[in-house]
């Protein structure tokens, strides 16, 4: 990225009382607010831990949160935004992306032993990204208290401190104990965090909030913090969560199949990952989805889906152990559709290998045996955006790819994908597989559902008789959804924000007119 500008941004740190307070979504709500105001806003998180990422035009891996926080803010994405990205492999090992790129996988107690390197590089993507905009939103993880970690956590307030970024604490009071979420945050930290915090927001109220002004009052007064925020708790705006499948997302329901829908399954596998690929179809009015970890008939099922994984050996041998397979096999026998996504897609295969141990213990696995592929592990990561066409229909397709996987295909096989365009460049390559009858195939092509072209193409597969919802959100492409929903976010939190108050925290010139 070039310099073109002398004095370095403004940083503004938005740090959690937990987990899951709602962090990101504040972060994506304050880049589309900013950029409303015509200030030159960029998001960043040092080190993002998630198995929900997205790939830049310049082909580097980034966490999925980040990437949201980039188009709220109007700007290209760049792996700077998220310069250290932790992709759970396992119970205590992940996968360690720098600047977009894999390094290696590592335990725990290894990466947490000297994570100095790492800070260091996570400055020099800060310093960066402040050469080239007005404001800097910089993302905590976690709880930026834990003080067991404080002296390795290059996340929360150390990065804050280099930047000398006034810091916002954000507590959810859906959760139950704000008060000690808040008051306890600030009572555990050691002074010099303490007197960087500026103001807190208090994220998903619901209720009457004059019933809470005293809670207010006690929060103001105990702390000497202003409120610059009571959020309530929406649900008519959706943002990509940042990791794991969605809140609002039941799991396993009590219902089966609904007639007269179409019914479609989603495996909720252990290690699943890029869960955003099936929003698109979720959304249409047409479709029910379920997500399911507990074996169930399949029966009733227009199609049943196999995602990403980040392990996929691991969740093979889960769904082994939960009879998946047997269920999976009984579907396929009734005619049923299956498809794999990725990960998904090297499970339909015959054999899984994994001679370098890139996801665990080296060492094959037996795929599933419905797609005559087979799959081989390598050390290098495959990323680019890709676009190409659906060869059944000639529909135009786009995605994104990250897998480590080279699946070759059997003499005979049919190809899903004639791939024209990766990360820019022009090609002629074929991904996929598919049965004959193409009832069972799998893409490398995460978000290969985005256009509405290609989604109402495979959903009157499905159901010749599918009628699109013409002028509802149904028929744009995700992009443009996903513009509107950043709209929305900011317009509902410029509502229940002190916004005044906030720019003054900041420390950029700008108005608040709109």
């Amino acid at each position: 990225m070039s310099s073109n500008q002398r004095i370095p941004a403004k940083c503004l740190a938005v740090l959690g009382t937990g987990s899951n307070v709602g962090k990101s979504v504040v972060v994506t709500a304050l880049c589309r607010i900013f950029s409303d105001l015509k200030v030159r806003v960029a998001p960043f998180k040092a080190q993002n831990m998630s198995n929900n990422s997205f790939v830049t035009l310049e082909a580097g891996e980034m966490g999925r949160a980040q990437a949201a926080q980039a188009k709220a803010a109007r700007v290209q994405l760049h792996v700077d935004m998220n310069p250290v990205l932790l992709k759970p492999c396992t119970d205590t090992g992940a996968q360690v992306v720098l600047h977009g790129k894999p390094i290696g996988n590592s335990q725990a107690s290894d990466y947490f032993a000297d994570t100095d390197h790492l800070f260091r590089e996570a400055r020099e993507s800060l310093e960066r990204l402040r050469a080239e905009h007005d404001l800097v939103i910089m993302e905590g993880a976690g709880s930026c208290a834990e003080v067991n970690l404080l002296p390795r956590d290059f996340v929360n307030f150390r990065i804050a401190e280099v930047a000398d970024a006034p810091v916002v604490l954000v507590a959810d009071i859906d959760r139950g104990g704000v008060f000690a979420q808040l008051v306890g945050t600030l009572e555990v930290i050691p002074r010099e965090y303490r007197e960087r915090v500026r103001g807190f927001i208090i994220n998903r109220f619901r209720g009457d909030a004059a019933l809470f002004r005293d809670g207010i009052e006690y929060l103001e007064n105990r702390t000497g913090l202003p409120n610059l925020g009571l959020i309530p708790y929406y649900r008519h705006i959706e943002i990509d969560s940042e990791d794991g499948v969605p809140l609002d997302i039941l799991i396993d329901p009590s219902s089966g199949p609904e007639p007269g829908k179409i019914n479609i399954a989603v495996l909720r596998f252990p290690h699943i990952s890029n869960f955003t690929d099936f929003a698109p179809l979720r959304r249409d009015p047409a479709v029910v989805m379920h997500y399911l970890f507990k074996p169930r008939l399949l029966e009733g099922y227009n199609a049943v889906f196999l995602p990403g994984s980040k392990n996929v050996r691991a969740d093979l041998d889960w769904l082994r152990q939960e009879s998946w397979d047997v269920r999976l096999s009984a579907y396929v026998g009734r005619s049923g559709r299956l498809i794999g996504i990725c990960g998904g897609y090297q499970m339909l295969g015959r054999v899984i290998r994994d001679p370098n141990g890139q996801e665990g213990e080296p060492g094959e696995t037996l795929g599933l045996g419905l797609l005559d592929v087979e799959t081989t592990l390598h050390r290098e990561k495959k990323l680019s955006r890709s676009i190409g066409f659906w060869e059944t229909g000639r529909e135009r397709v786009e995605g994104y790819e990250i897998h480590m996987g080279v699946t070759n295909r059997s003499g005979g096989v049919p190809h899903v994908i004639r791939v024209t365009e990766r990360s820019g460049k022009p090609v002629d390559e074929l991904d996929g597989a598919s049965t004959l009858d193409g009832r069972i195939w799998g893409t490398y092509f995460h978000g290969i559902f985005d256009l509405p072209g290609f989604r109402r193409s495979f959903l009157r597969v499905l159901d010749p008789g599918y009628r699109p919802d013409a002028g509802g959100e149904t028929a744009i492409a995700e992009a443009e959804f996903k513009d509107k929903q950043y709209d929305l976010l900011a317009a509902h939190f410029r509502k229940y924000l002190d916004l005044s108050k906030l720019i003054d925290i900041s420390g950029v010139r700008c108005s608040t007119r709109f």
